[in-house]
């Protein structure tokens, strides 16, 4: 056998050593391949070396289970089994930047629209509270971390989240998606738990496999689309029911979405309103977890 070969006869196994030689030792020797037509050819490449093969198409549920599998091993290898998880616009400036937009504006419209975001910037400083709180929930005595802060990875609320852990000196998740624009992880994400998706899909996944609580905060579509998704699995049974817990009732829920009318309407019943916690202020939204879940106030 040549010299490349992982295993030797010489070498010294135990019974649990593995029988075949790894993925990654082959990919290693793979690479040293001399070259020829054959060995050349796209065809030769190793299936899981093959980025070409692994964009087609009728490869869409390698990718699905990929994109499950990474950020699941990832966490399971960091020792955390539940996550707080913040949903929120990524355009409400923190308060120290709200006077730039008013400054910025040139039409009534943009005034108006400026007026809005500077009102909602207060929620910053509630997201970024609540995520110092929820990060030093206590590590169990199996070493397992709880309540670990996730966001989507972008700015505004979802910055304030994590940036509410890293002042704390704790781990937060970010559950970035690649985007037409560029959107980079904001600098508070523990660059470790970093995470990239291309499927919305597996992502809101991840978001709610572990979560325990999830605060929302202003936002737009995609803000919108993870609360009712979540409520729905709730209301369905698909999911445990947890708190969830939004900000902002008068400053922007009731401004802009009518919950009693749906009841009154009879597409909802009135009890399905009860999913939802209003709070105004971090303390408010932790007390509703401790209440829930029967812990102490560790804060």
């Amino acid at each position: 056998m040549g010299s490349g070969y992982p295993f030797r006869m010489s070498d010294k196994h135990k019974p649990s050593d593995p029988v075949f030689a790894s993925s990654k030792s082959d990919a290693t020797a793979a690479s040293h391949v001399t070259s020829s037509p054959q060995t050349e050819s796209e065809a030769y490449k190793l299936a899981f070396q093959d980025h070409e093969f692994l964009l087609r198409d009728d490869l869409r549920p390698v990718r699905f289970q990929l994109e499950l599998l990474k950020p699941e091993l990832l966490m399971n290898e960091a020792k955390i089994r539940s996550l707080f998880v913040m949903y929120g616009s990524a355009r409400v400036p923190e308060p120290a930047k709200a006077q730039e937009l008013l400054e910025k504006a040139e039409t009534e419209y943009e005034r108006k629209v400026a007026e809005r975001l500077a009102a909602k910037s207060k929620y910053y400083d509630e997201a970024r509270k609540l995520a110092r709180i929820a990060s030093t929930y206590p590590i169990d005595e199996d070493g397992w971390r709880h309540f670990v802060v996730t966001s989507g990875g972008g700015p505004s609320f979802m910055e304030a989240a994590n940036r509410g852990a890293h002042d704390e000196g704790k781990e937060s998740i970010g559950l970035n998606i690649v985007l037409p624009h560029e959107q980079l992880p904001n600098t508070f994400i523990t660059p470790e738990l970093s995470f990239q998706f291309h499927y919305f899909a597996l992502r809101k996944m991840h978001f709610l496999m572990r979560a325990r609580a999830v605060a929302v905060f202003p936002g737009g579509f995609g803000t919108f689309d993870e609360l009712f998704e979540l409520l729905t699995l709730v209301q369905t049974g698909k999911v445990r029911p947890m708190p969830i817990l939004l900000f902002g009732k008068e400053e922007f829920w009731d401004r802009v979405v009518d919950l009693d009318a749906l009841a009154l309407e009879g597409t909802i019943s009135r009890h399905d309103l009860d999913l939802i916690t209003w709070c105004e202020t971090a303390e408010e939204a932790w007390a509703k977890v401790c209440e829930v879940y029967e812990v102490d106030d560790h804060y």
